[in-house]
């Protein structure tokens, strides 16, 4: 059954689809086990929100690995990204918590200024952040705090103290994350060879000189991730962002080619995808503190 799109552009807005009561025009905690019960539907939101999903078994997968806990995985999500699937005509009861803040309520705050750090709200659904109970418990302390501050009533400290419990939330999201890039290694380490192999396949062929230089969003859409979070992975695993990585795999080919006399410095760098030679001389002398001609005099003899 097809379903159109639904825009929720204002919180207030959300709060009454699921019959509960809005404390605050920018900024809601929702108990979704007390809302009221609802239809699938594919949506977005004029705000940020941050699901904690809280059904046991959940049938998520993370990467190409189904997540070893039973409950309490955390989704988040940047106005205007598409959550949720087709109308299928099945009633449920959603459960679980649902925090949601509007841009409004951050700007002129330390919270507004930091929000390019927190780029889990450009992750995937299937790249979501699965806590552990003692996580679980930490994360609802925090909307805990939240709603309690909600039910106090208005004054000039309230945005700032809101903000700070948001931020403290998402402070812990990032430590959970970190947490997860760390007990995950496995997977992540499949990824990096995946990651390795696709560029190996992109360098031999000749889809650098047809399609130019391999982009970081070009190999996370290759490996099925979403950019930030591929690049937060590749960082977390090699301590090189995903373009350094990148950029090392080229000046790794460029030094086999460049020891070849017939090819000329031009021919290597148009054969690697570089649009301009001078642009390869830059990045080789960069990496290596030498023009690709000062390479090829020294070492080549």
């Amino acid at each position: 059954m097809k379903t159109e799109l639904l825009n929720f552009d204002t919180i207030t807005e959300y709060d009454d689809m699921l019959g509960v009561e809005t404390l605050h025009p920018l900024v809601s905690v929702i108990n979704l086990s007390k809302a009221k019960p609802m239809r699938h539907m594919r949506h977005t939101f004029g705000f940020y929100v941050v699901f904690l999903k809280d059904e046991k078994n959940c049938d998520l997968i993370y990467g190409r690995q189904r997540y070893d806990y039973q409950k309490g995985s955390v989704v988040c999500l940047a106005p205007g990204q598409v959550i949720g699937i087709e109308d299928t005509g099945e009633i449920f009861q959603p459960q679980g918590y649902a925090l949601c803040f509007h841009p409004n309520l951050i700007r002129g705050t330390n919270l507004g200024r930091a929000m390019s750090e927190y780029t889990f709200f450009s992750y995937e659904v299937n790249e979501a952040l699965h806590l552990s109970e003692q996580e679980r418990h930490t994360f609802i302390d925090c909307l805990i705090k939240i709603q309690e501050e909600l039910q106090h009533s208005i004054d000039r400290m309230s945005k700032r103290l809101i903000a700070n419990h948001i931020e403290l939330l998402l402070n812990y999201c990032l430590r959970f994350y970190e947490r997860q890039f760390i007990t995950r290694q496995d997977a992540h380490r499949d990824i990096l060879t995946r990651f390795e192999k696709l560029l190996d396949q992109y360098f031999a062929g000749d889809n650098a000189m047809q399609k130019g230089l391999p982009t970081v969003k070009y190999c996370a859409s290759e490996l099925c991730l979403s950019t930030n979070y591929f690049g937060d992975l590749i960082k977390k695993e090699t301590g090189k962002t995903a373009l350094e990585y990148i950029q090392d795999k080229i000046v790794g080919i460029a030094k086999v080619q460049l020891l070849i006399p017939a090819h000329s410095i031009s021919q290597v760098a148009y054969q690697l995808g570089f649009q301009y030679p001078q642009h390869f001389t830059r990045v080789f002398k960069k990496a290596t503190g030498m023009t690709p001609n000062e390479y090829r005099n020294i070492i080549g003899g």
